[in-house]
């Protein structure tokens, strides 16, 4: 049977004001599920990506199948195979050599590839205390300076090694000023609680302090670890992007779980 034409007029009214006002209900839930958001913050913009260790999965890579060193996300995405279409994100997670592989400590799917550094030396790595992010086999999600990971002998599951620490129990890195004169887009990783854990790349250059504070005062994080300043890339097909513009080290992705 046809509807008047008046209650047809209504309707499509109704659905207009619902539509605007925000209360459609499937479109807020897949907003809330977006891998990816951007964030506005002292005027800089930043891409967070969310890992909830109870809902997806998170592997790290280094080495590919052959052997050798991934060094781009186009490798990482050849050793996924099938599973490359369960990528939510992928971020570059630690610094590395120039052949690619970890200066630091790196553990893979349980086995250590490369033990933990406390050396002293130069750069980023070095600005100590630098730290570990790692999940347990358990799933619980940690970031630790790296002294007391080391005393605690620890056997995660997924490791790895950088520096300097962002912030130390909801406290800035001692040695990193409000807001340095170095600028570079840059990455990290910050956790909000034992089973969730941003990665934040900035969309333009940034210093330490400002990137720190974002973690803190945006995220509300306690702990976050620097992961690098100089070939910061994600990979997220949410948003679109697929950084092809330096050569890698070590990786992490974050997978739906089939």
């Amino acid at each position: 049977m046809k509807l008047p034409r008046t209650p047809l007029i209504a309707i499509a009214t109704i659905i207009g004001l619902i539509a605007a006002a925000g209360l459609f209900i499937l479109p807020r839930l897949h907003q809330r599920d977006a891998p990816c958001e951007a964030h506005e913050f002292e005027g800089s913009r930043f891409i967070v990506c969310t890992y909830d260790a109870r809902r997806q999965d998170m592997r790290l890579y280094s080495r590919g199948p052959n052997g050798g060193y991934l060094r781009s996300f186009e490798a990482l995405q050849a050793a996924l195979g099938d599973d490359a279409v369960h990528v939510r994100f992928a971020v570059n997670a630690g610094m590395f050599n120039e052949t690619g592989a970890p200066i630091g400590l790196y553990v893979q799917d349980g086995e250590e590839q490369k033990s933990i550094s406390l050396t002293d030396g130069p750069g980023n790595f070095h600005l100590k205390p630098n730290g570990v992010f790692w999940q347990g086999q358990d799933g619980a999600l940690h970031i630790e300076v790296s002294d007391d990971y080391a005393r605690e002998m620890r056997t995660p599951r997924w490791a790895t090694q950088s520096g300097p620490m962002l912030l130390i129990n909801g406290e800035l890195h001692p040695r990193i000023a409000e807001d340095g004169a170095s600028r570079l887009i840059r990455n990290g990783v910050g956790l909000r609680d034992g089973h969730t854990a941003y990665f934040v790349i900035s969309s333009g250059f940034v210093s330490f302090g400002r990137f720190a504070r974002f973690f803190r005062d945006d995220l509300k994080c306690r702990d976050a670890l620097f992961l690098d300043g100089t070939v910061s890339s994600i990979w997220a097909p949410s948003i679109g992007r697929y950084d092809d513009n330096h050569e890698l080290g070590p990786m992490v992705v974050v997978l739906d779980r089939n």
